[in-house]
């Protein structure tokens, strides 16, 4: 398949070259999220929708797409700053027209991961969704042959980079020089990506078609930063304390990696200040904690590079290395001042942070004597969106069986840590969720689907503490559970353990634990809150300060909405609340809320209103 290297600069062009040499039958793989190659994608893509008698096979995970608007305030506050926020970044055509249903038969689309969320109830997606861990992933797509593979590069000269995707390509690189694959690499240079060099520096001879044309440069995917809550907090401290210096660390994105990422780096430069909160936590547990700066700093091995990961290392957090880097890394994706900060960090630097494929961040195979050496007292961080009380962990689905995400890489650091020395799993969850105007508990007695089973369990932390399951038997494992969860479902999570005959009759939720009450989180917390220590945006953000002012009421209306009766009590909020507040007058003209002309406006800011006084009171 391969053959001569040919240039660019047309994508159209590119496109009919590959169909030519597939004879119109193309199976394609895309680097999971950031790296696809969007130009090439969207140009096969429509060349195969004009031409039914192309056949387009699309293996990938992640497919990034910006979120749409839930409801008229959603849409009010999201689209005048969406490219700010998600960068102008290419829409992938076969999502777009997957999502509205108007893909034809001729092209077919199967991921192993999705965006969060964003594919619920969609039958073709939910139906084409492919089950894998991240290592398997390559396997099932050699399976498949791909014929082409189409990825985003990095140009630094002469010289060319996987950059955010060495996770499987460069794997799938290799196979293809033992003679085991055979398919067309389709590069797409874009300014923007960082040039990352290690295991994913390729030649240009590597590339069989390469598209370098600046007309057809976009920006990132940006993901911006979700405010870091005082229980994201909470978690973030509780699992600070479980890293030893000179061990090894993964974290994830999202809020929590960013609470746990913010924890150590406080941790590191005033640990007096954070010996203070841990001393003032009203939740046992704290006491062992680990609460020393970093001597012998940390080495991270991870799946994702996210922002967190590289301000550790800029703190002087992780600082140990190995085989001259002290980060390893397979894909990354964050918000848009992490790719400025990769692209202008010295390239002494930035040669710190390896991208290596998944075959060696996510697994031991492979010089499992080095990896073991390396890996020491390893804490690899991951969350969930639920855990049962006897330790089984929800990740990617729900009940009725619904894939929300995938499980990526989870249940490989979670296998990593049973088979590493001194290495511990940690899983992460708030012990609560509000949807609808109805709480519920994200702890629960049991589930029809585990992405982790129990008799991996091993360290679970919500904003209430740490319960530590490991080599435990089952009726501690309920109890430790029990014991984080919140105290609102205790009394339900306890009968049903009785009721299974899990614990004893007399058992009683200790009175130590009695207490689990998001009030208290907040009263804990609050002070170092107002004292700067905990930051809502600990590592930046890209939304304005009106639009900061704003998040939090626009979640207090989210959380209200379906509610009848709380949503009655914010519109009253709204009525007798003063308009006098110039943030208040600023945040409504933002949302366009100021001149209200209908009714559904007027009462959207009436809600506002009523939402903006509660986020203030609750600061």
């Amino acid at each position: 398949m391969t053959g001569r290297q040919v240039d660019f600069d047309d994508a159209g062009a590119m496109a009919r070259r590959l169909v030519e040499r597939t004879g119109g039958d193309i199976r394609l793989a895309l680097p999971l999220g950031l790296g696809k190659a969007n130009t090439i994608t969207n140009a096969l893509t429509e060349l195969a929708i004009e031409d039914r008698s192309i056949s387009l096979h699309i293996f990938t995970a992640l497919t990034l797409q910006r979120p749409e608007a839930g409801s008229d305030l959603e849409k009010r506050f999201l689209e005048p700053a969406a490219d700010r926020l998600f960068g102008a970044y290419t829409p992938l055509i076969y999502a777009t027209r997957l999502s509205d249903g108007t893909l034809p038969d001729n092209i077919k689309v199967q991921e192993f991961f999705f965006q969060a969320g964003s594919w619920l109830d969609h039958e073709a997606a939910q139906q084409s969704y492919i089950a894998a861990n991240y290592t398997h992933a390559l396997h099932f797509l050699m399976a498949r042959r791909p014929n082409v593979i189409a990825q985003l590069l990095a140009r630094d000269g002469d010289r060319l980079s996987l950059s955010c995707n060495t996770d499987i390509t460069v794997d799938l690189l290799r196979a293809r020089a033992r003679g085991d694959q055979d398919f067309m690499l389709a590069g797409e240079v874009n300014s923007e990506l960082p040039f990352m060099p290690g295991a994913g520096e390729i030649s240009r001879d590597d590339v069989d078609c390469l598209l370098d044309d600046p007309a057809t440069d976009f920006e990132l995917f940006s993901v911006p930063k979700r405010p870091v809550g005082e229980r994201d907090h909470a978690i973030g401290l509780h699992v600070s304390g479980l890293v030893p210096d000179g061990g090894t660390l993964q974290i994830g994105i999202g809020s929590v990696g960013d609470a746990v990422a913010s924890s150590l780096i406080l941790r590191h430069h005033a640990p007096d200040k954070v010996r203070a909160i841990m001393a003032a936590s009203p939740f046992p547990g704290l006491a062992a904690a680990e609460t020393d700066s970093f001597k012998q700093g940390l080495y991270s091995v991870t799946e994702m590079l996210v922002q967190g990961i590289v301000e550790l290392l800029r703190a002087g957090v992780i600082s140990r290395e190995v085989d001259g880097a002290a980060v390893h890394a397979g894909f990354f994706l964050d918000c848009r001042d992490f790719y400025r900060t990769l692209r202008d960090m010295p390239r002494q630097e930035r040669a710190r942070i390896q991208m290596m494929p998944v075959s060696f961040t996510n697994q031991l195979y492979g010089n499992e004597d080095a990896k073991r050496e390396a890996r020491r007292s390893a804490r690899f961080v991951n969350s969930a969106m639920k855990a049962t009380a006897l330790g089984g962990i929800i990740s990617d689905v729900t009940a009725s069986g619904q894939i929300v995400s995938g499980v990526g890489g989870q249940f490989n650091f979670v296998d990593q840590a049973f088979a590493l020395r001194d290495a511990r799993a940690v899983i992460t969850l708030p012990a609560t969720r509000q949807s609808g105007g109805k709480v519920t508990s994200n702890i629960v007695w049991d589930h029809p689907h585990e992405t982790i089973p129990r008799h991996l369990r091993d360290i679970i932390v919500t904003e209430y503490g740490i319960a530590d399951l490991r080599g435990r038997s089952d009726a501690h494992c309920v109890m430790a559970m029990i014991a984080i969860a919140d105290s609102r479902f205790q009394p339900e999570l306890l009968e049903r353990a009785k009721s299974a005959g899990k614990l004893p009759k007399h058992a009683v939720v200790p009175e130590r634990h009695g207490q689990n009450l998001p009030d208290r989180v907040r009263t804990w917390l609050s002070p170092f809150v107002k004292d700067g220590s905990l930051r809502a945006f600990p590592f930046g953000t890209d939304f304005s300060e009106m639009e900061q002012r704003l998040l939090p009421a626009l979640s207090i209306l989210k959380a209200a909405s379906g509610s009848p009766t709380t949503m009655a009590s914010l519109l009253w909020r709204g009525i007798v609340a003063s308009s006098s507040d110039p943030n208040l007058r600023a945040c409504l003209e933002r949302l366009a809320l100021d001149r209200p002309r209908t009714l559904r406006e007027r009462l959207s800011k009436l809600a506002v209103k009523g939402a903006f006084a509660a986020s203030v009171d609750a600061n």
